[in-house]
């Protein structure tokens, strides 16, 4: 008899301790280890969906948004981009061209991305780019940096590019969640690398 209340006990016991650690838990938005996390979002008005992913760095806000922002730069910091210039500004909007080698070299995907300054979202700042002319049909990029305390940040990317020919959606989501993983990974190591300087 007391051997079932001792196994009664540890069961409510273990049941509590793991139901305050689920409640102490990050939310599904905001990774627990530095791991890149990839996954795909749903694109209202088109039938495709964004790869993305997110990491979480040790970087203020402000180190990871300058990464973000430093568009001339893209092709040293994010080493999937071929090419990078700031081709000038609209308004307090920054034009953007951007090349990515595609199919083992064999291709490439370049576009005039025309990026929105950084506009706060609750605990998050967005910054959108959307393709203004290119050799795709659509390039969408929207960076999100989440203020986690004042050292560390979540950076998430979610791409979307609709290819001008016919191509599998599984193939082109795969490939979207890799390229945003690498581009979160690479501009994570920058905002940590830029920190310790």
């Amino acid at each position: 008899m007391n051997s079932v209340r001792r196994s009664k006990t540890r069961l409510l016991s273990g049941l509590l301790l793991l139901g305050a650690s689920l409640a102490a838990a990050p939310s599904a938005a905001t990774p627990a280890t530095r791991n890149v996390e990839r996954f795909s979002v749903k694109v209202a008005n088109s039938g495709f969906e964004a790869g993305a992913a997110r990491v979480l760095a040790q970087a203020p806000t402000e180190m990871v948004r300058s990464v973000v922002t430093d568009y001339a730069r893209y092709s040293s910091i994010i080493t999937h981009f071929k090419q990078s210039r700031v081709l000038g500004r609209s308004g307090d909007k920054t034009d953007v061209y951007l090349e990515v080698p595609i199919l083992n070299g064999a291709s490439k995907v370049w576009a005039v991305v025309r990026f929105n300054p950084p506009e706060t979202q609750g605990n998050q700042e967005v910054i959108r780019g959307r393709m203004v002319k290119g050799n795709v049909k659509r390039l969408d990029a929207t960076w999100r940096i989440e203020k986690i305390d004042e050292k560390t940040s979540v950076l998430s990317l979610e791409l979307l590019i609709v290819p001008d020919v016919p191509a599998p959606k599984s193939l082109i989501s795969s490939e979207l969640k890799k390229a945003a993983g690498k581009a979160v990974n690479s501009a994570r190591n920058e905002a940590e690398e830029r920190k310790r300087r």
